[in-house]
């Protein structure tokens, strides 16, 4: 048993939290008709230091606490750094995209911080119950700011299909919890584990396993629980679609990751091949859908369910390689998905002026520096040499490759050709002068939160795919918190059948 005090195991949730009810209790105290950006700013300190705790906890044993519930490892701090790290730039996003008069910020930032609270438990989590209520958090909280913008009637139609198809998800996760309770009498992932492995698996652990993937499915956008993604990346404001693109994304994956790894690798048999078709048809499904968008936002949901695809070829290696691959993968997505977002929400502002592709057209001449950050963006969203998106597609091809599935990474390099004719078609779109007659929407300057933010994401992009060495020790030793599940020749050649 560690001594080290039980706080410290959930130090980032908990600095969090205060921040989060600090904003609640001074925001009612403010006159009305007064900026709410102080209330961000506090928000982003909140995230910095809880930032620096989850840095902190690098240093700590790996040990559990609050009658092993909660577990800290390298695993759990990658991905605590990674979403503290992702919602700090989308807070700056969000003061960047506002005035001093948006209604309803102070609940807004509020929301943010909360959300963010969900997504940490979900990440250290190692109890089912516990992954649920963290999802619960995580999940209401983007159910609200999905819908923020009131006065837009997509704002509230993103709401309510985002949070009627999330709770039938919700209900799929809570079912395979049940079921895999009954199958196994607890609900805590190391004794799943140890249940499974002693003989064959009953047909209710099988239904349960299935049942969470189904719900944690939806949460990553992977095919064929992806519809909900273009009609709410369109609705939400761009700041909330940053965050809810990246972050609870990355929480997902890594309880998906902790789940398979962790609770059922005795059935690796039942759970490769599923994951196998839904990187196939994840990859088809948002590439192909892609190609005829005219809306930027619904390009990019369906970019995202793609990326979705990419991340699930690296679970299907079984090795340790393969969470290594995925959870680097996390983090180079996160760094050039949020960066484009960051773009979009500046160049459309709060309400949306630049909807469609078109409305792009010549943003290099008008701003250099957005055109600039968004061309590279998108490159490296091709996985283009010397961005992150480079490395994150090789690393989990190459994961693929090693564990003999060939074909899986053949069908992810055809599919990130397809994917690039349309990110290209928006490069070619920003570099090309409008015509003279058309009506050209000015962009405004860019302010100081939005320079911090594309200044942390492109550099981390850039670090990425230059020198990714660092992080990737980091996914590695994250990676090693899980044994390397085995694989035999005849699993590799049937896995895709």
């Amino acid at each position: 048993m560690s001594n080290v005090p039980q706080i410290l195991r959930i130090l980032p949730e908990v600095l969090l939290a205060i921040t989060g009810v600090l904003i609640m209790l001074i925001e009612p105290v403010l006159a009305k008709g007064k900026s709410r950006k102080p209330l961000g700013w506090l928000a982003v300190v909140g995230v910095l230091v809880a930032l620096a705790a989850s840095l902190y906890q690098y240093q700590l044993p790996a040990g559990t606490a609050f009658f092993g519930t909660v577990q800290t490892d390298a695993f759990s701090v990658f991905f605590h750094v990674l979403i503290c790290g992702i919602a700090l730039v989308c807070l700056l996003v969000a003061l960047d995209a506002t005035t001093a008069h948006t209604e309803g910020m102070g609940e807004f930032y509020a929301l943010a911080v909360f959300g963010t609270v969900g997504m940490l438990f979900m990440t250290c989590a190692v109890e089912l119950l516990l992954v649920f209520v963290g999802l619960e958090i995580s999940s209401i909280s983007t159910y609200i700011l999905a819908g923020f913008r009131k006065n837009s009637a997509k704002g509230p139609e993103a709401a309510i299909k985002y949070f009627l198809l999330g709770s039938f998800a919700t209900a799929f996760f809570l079912y395979g919890i049940a079921l895999t309770f009954g199958a196994t009498g607890t609900t805590r992932i190391e004794a799943i584990a140890s249940s499974l492995s002693s003989g064959t698996a009953p047909l209710l652990a099988i239904a349960g396993l299935a049942l969470i993937i189904i719900g944690l499915g939806f949460k990553v956008s992977a095919a064929p629980f992806q519809v909900w993604t273009p009609d709410v990346y369109e609705g939400a404001p761009s700041p909330v679609v940053a965050l809810m693109s990246t972050a609870p994304k990355a929480a997902a994956f890594a309880v998906l990751l902790r789940v398979l790894y962790g609770a059922f690798p005795a059935l690796q048999t039942h759970w490769v091949p599923i994951l196998w078709w839904l990187a196939v048809l994840s990859m088809f499904v948002g590439n192909l859908g892609a190609l005829r968008q005219k809306n930027l936002k619904r390009l990019l949901a369906y970019s995202s369910i793609a990326h979705a695809g990419y991340l699930l070829v690296a679970f299907t290696a079984l090795s340790a390689d393969g969470i290594a691959a995925a959870s680097f993968y996390a983090v180079s997505y996160a760094a050039m998905n949020v960066g484009i977002f960051a773009v979009v929400s500046h160049a459309g502002q709060y309400d949306d002026r630049l909807a469609l592709i078109d409305d792009y057209r010549g943003l290099a001449y008008r701003s250099p520096l957005l055109g600039g950050a968004m061309a590279f963006f998108l490159i490296s969203l091709i996985g283009i040499p010397f961005t992150g998106g480079f490395f994150g597609k090789f690393y989990v091809f190459a994961a693929a490759i090693h564990s003999g599935y060939v074909w899986l990474a053949i069908l992810g390099l055809i599919n990130s050709g397809i994917a690039a004719y349309y990110y290209l078609r928006v490069v070619a779109t920003v570099y090309t002068k409008p015509a003279e007659a058309a009506p050209v929407v000015s962009v405004p300057r860019p302010t100081m939160p939005l320079l911090f933010a594309l200044l942390l994401t492109v550099a981390g992009t850039l670090i990425l795919g230059i020198v990714p060495g660092k992080i990737l020790r980091k996914a590695r030793a994250a990676a090693a918190t899980y044994s390397a599940v085995s694989v035999t020749p005849a699993n590799t050649e049937t896995a895709q059948r």
